[in-house]
């Protein structure tokens, strides 16, 4: 055989015989990591073995979602409240009005007035998961601001941030009072005043740019003007669907309702059959060109702003971009939990879903109601104490309360 057909030979079988070892390298080391994963081994790293913690994470949309056990990261768990700081609180959000410090003036005006005070503060968004936000009056979303139709409303608003901030409320004012041109820089103070007209469901925010750092960062929140005649009575709650950019990338990493992922999943909100249930519902959602609600089981009567008293549509979604809203009215036949949530499923899976747990026994005691405002966040320069309690009646066992409703003077003797 030739010379240069020997040494051809020679380098091809070289070349299969390295080819057959690193395979069999490659392959040994797929066995050991296998071997390593299932007896729940972590990789060696100088000589030393490491046991990955075990997390164990339980689906809250009920049945059909398994308890599953995972070692990755899991930044909100689904079934657990754990929290430290407690400035954000949904439940007590859900019900609670701010009508102000009540007077009359002298032409037989009603006149509400209000403070609020933004300010710069490190929140616990979700359980382990703190932000710097700016706020107004210390948490996310900002007071729910209420007043009937043809009421002078007065709002001192100081600056204690370290940015400029504005309020801008939405609904018919004089230019002077839109919280555009003028610019209240850290340490000042504005008041605004205006009629509230129409009624219907509004919103306030700041309207500094860049807005969408304001607004992300949490300077937002509802202002409902009640008509002259009063809707129907109903058990009222409001919903402010938001999210939060932990990392700053302008992407949400968390999508809620009223302020903290996956609350009313391990908190549901009580209801009791039958009964008329109103909703005023607010999109405030930044980054995101839309953010909808789904209500399970059931549909509901929609007045798109909430500036009409005939109903716009009856469903059971609807979909909002940023700074629409809505207020929802509707009733369970059935007791049970239902779901209300996104249907943008990605919004879903990242804490924008809840429950409505709806009581068959209309006597029994409603553990989501509470004295509203007592133990409310307010910074130390406000002084909105003007709450009056009122009892219903001993069927309900329940408390509720007016912010500085004017008290009506009894009839007849004592």
């Amino acid at each position: 055989m030739p010379r240069s057909k020997i040494i051809l030979i020679s380098i091809l079988l070289a070349g299969s015989l390295t080819t057959a070892v690193a395979i069999s390298s490659f392959f040994s080391g797929v066995l050991v990591i296998a071997q390593n994963n299932n007896n729940n081994n972590a990789f060696l790293k100088e000589d030393k073995k490491t046991t990955p913690r075990e997390t164990v994470v339980t689906g809250g949309h009920g049945t059909g979602y398994n308890t599953v056990r995972t070692t990755g990261d899991v930044l909100d768990s689904i079934n657990a409240d754990e929290r430290t700081d407690l400035a954000i609180d949904p439940m007590k959000y859900l019900r609670e009005f701010n009508y102000g410090k009540v007077s009359t003036t002298d032409n037989g005006t009603t006149l509400r007035e209000f403070t609020i005070v933004a300010q710069d503060k490190n929140l616990e968004v979700s359980p382990g998961v703190f932000m710097d936000a700016w706020t107004f009056n210390g948490t996310i979303p900002g007071p729910t601001i209420r007043a009937t139709e043809g009421d002078l409303i007065k709002i001192k608003f100081l600056n204690n941030g370290s940015k400029p901030h504005t309020m801008h409320f939405h609904g018919i004012h004089q230019s002077q009072m839109d919280g555009v041109f003028e610019i209240i820089a850290p340490g000042g103070s504005f008041t605004y005043e205006f009629t509230a007209e129409p009624f219907g469901l509004f919103l306030y925010h700041c309207h500094m740019q860049p807005l969408e750092e304001h607004i992300s960062k949490g300077l937002y929140g509802v202002y409902i003007v009640d008509p002259k005649t009063p809707r129907p009575p109903a058990d009222e709650m409001v919903m402010v669907m938001n999210g939060y950019d932990t990392d700053f990338d302008m992407e949400n990493n968390f999508y809620t309702v009223n302020g903290v992922p996956n609350y009313y999943m391990h908190h549901p909100i009580q209801i009791e059959k039958d009964k008329l249930i109103r909703v005023y519902l607010v999109n405030t959602l930044e980054f995101d060109q839309i953010n909808n609600f789904h209500l399970h089981a059931n549909l509901f009567h929609l007045y798109r702003t909430g500036t009409s008293l005939v109903p716009d549509e009856y469903t059971d979604i609807v979909t909002f971009s940023q700074g629409e809203r809505g207020i929802l009215e509707f009733s369970y036949k059935y007791p049970g939990p239902y779901m209300f949530h996104a249907h943008k499923t990605e919004f879903a899976e990242k804490g924008w879903t809840g429950l409505f747990l709806v009581k068959d026994d209309q006597s029994e005691p409603d553990v989501t109601a509470f004295t509203k405002g007592e133990n409310a966040v307010y910074p130390s320069e406000i002084n909105n104490d003007t709450f009056t309690a009122q009892t219903k009646t001993k069927e309900s066992q329940s408390t509720v309360v007016s912010y500085g409703e004017q008290q009506q003077p009894s009839q007849g003797g004592s």
